[in-house]
């Protein structure tokens, strides 16, 4: 029992300094990389302040494109749908007058 707390010491031992090399190279590495991470997260954060503000005038405009086609349609089934047999009427008599009329001669 005692050999193997000896060994798990020396273990220990031996593992402390690649472990605080280990660290020592991660916090170098990102030393080294902050100034570029900082960099591209302020590149990314404009980026996608820009192409958001863009895509929200894009929405915009299609929503009042989207009013606008609604509109003409409420329009046209509210006016235009319930007045077409007099169109169609009105339309029949311009017809019948036109096909009766001599059509002008030309010299």
């Amino acid at each position: 029992m005692e050999i193997l707390g000896v060994l798990i010491a020396l273990a220990a031992l031996i593992a402390v300094p690649f472990v605080l090399a280990a660290v020592a190279l991660k916090v170098l590495f990102a030393l080294v990389l902050l100034p570029f991470k900082l960099a591209i997260g302020l590149v990314k954060g404009v980026v996608g302040l820009v192409f958001g503000l863009v895509g929200g005038l894009f929405g915009l405009a299609a929503g009042g494109l989207g009013l606008l086609v609604g509109l003409f349609v409420l329009l046209m089934v509210l006016v235009v749908l319930p007045l077409t047999p007099l169109f169609l009427l009105g339309a029949l008599v311009w017809l019948a007058i036109k096909a009766f009329s001599p059509a002008p001669r030309i010299a």
